[in-house]
């Protein structure tokens, strides 16, 4: 559960992901983890959302039925096993430079009755976006469940990382007129258990209605290039203890405090247009 894979051999290299984040704006390496694998990270994220949903500032809800949770990596048996994958590194070094930061661990939860979210981006496109054409920040997520297509799946507008309109909302949604473009080019994912996928954040997308009585956890790994300024939005934290077992090469990218005791993360990254769903 804690060790990386040992050999990136039998891994995508990290140059076809380069391309596919360019031009498509995501990419995925399947089978990255063993399902049993998964199957831990699920407990982890149902004992955190439990724990999470008890207290003020736990959540945050990302439309009708379908929530938000940052975690402390603590929190995550698999952090270190994520984090020094051979090919979440290598991806991470390939487009966001041997200094990358990783400032975000948290999950989203649809669960049954969550509703299509409207079409937007994670956050606004940066200068170094706009103006060099760089992408400076990267999602990756794993799915904790086999994905279902009446489970709301992911959907994503290949491409579209790069659309930069001062007619969107908060530089985030995209107006409604524009809508049926989107839907046009829409792609559904359906990963599998020990899949992990990298995507631009700026790539517009959305989740689907979760139609199945089944939620469908998906934990989320930021990482950001230097300066980028995500980490901002982000107050994940880890203790003396658990920053003294990480290797060097796990906390040389770990930017976060380290402190004698962790306290429960008051959520910062709201998305007020998700609130309410596609209404």
């Amino acid at each position: 559960m804690h060790e990386a894979a040992t050999s990136a051999a039998r891994f995508p290299h990290p140059d076809a992901a380069v391309q596919d984040l360019y031009s498509a704006g995501i990419t995925a390496c399947r089978g990255a983890f063993a399902p049993q694998w998964a199957d831990l990270m699920r407990e982890d994220i149902d004992t955190a959302f439990t724990e999470a949903r008890g207290r003020e500032g736990g959540v945050v809800g990302r439309g009708p039925h379908r929530y938000y949770a940052e975690i402390h990596p603590e929190q995550l048996r698999g952090f270190v096993g994520l984090v020094d994958h051979p090919w979440v590194r290598g991806v991470c070094e390939a487009v966001l430079g041997e200094d990358y930061r990783i400032v975000e661990l948290g999950f989203d939860i649809p669960l049954a009755g969550a509703v299509d979210q409207p079409w937007h981006r994670d956050f606004p496109m940066p200068d170094a976006t706009r103006q060099h054409r760089r992408l400076t920040s990267l999602a990756f997520n794993l799915t904790a469940v086999d994905t279902r297509d009446d489970m709301g799946p992911f959907e994503i507008a290949p491409g579209t990382q790069w659309d930069d309109d001062a007619r969107f909302g908060h530089a985030m949604f995209p107006p409604r007129e524009d809508h049926p473009r989107y839907a046009a080019l829409a792609e559904r994912r359906y990963p599998r258990r020990g899949d992990i996928s990298a995507r631009s954040a700026l790539t517009i997308h959305r989740g689907t209605a979760n139609r199945s009585p089944d939620p469908r956890p998906v934990l989320v790994l930021g990482v950001d290039a230097p300066g980028a300024g995500n980490d901002a939005q982000h107050d994940m934290a880890v203790t003396r203890e658990y920053w003294a077992s990480l290797p060097g090469r796990v906390r040389a990218h770990l930017h976060c405090p380290v402190v004698r005791e962790l306290t429960p993360v008051v959520q910062k990254h709201a998305i007020e247009g998700l609130v309410m769903g596609d209404a």
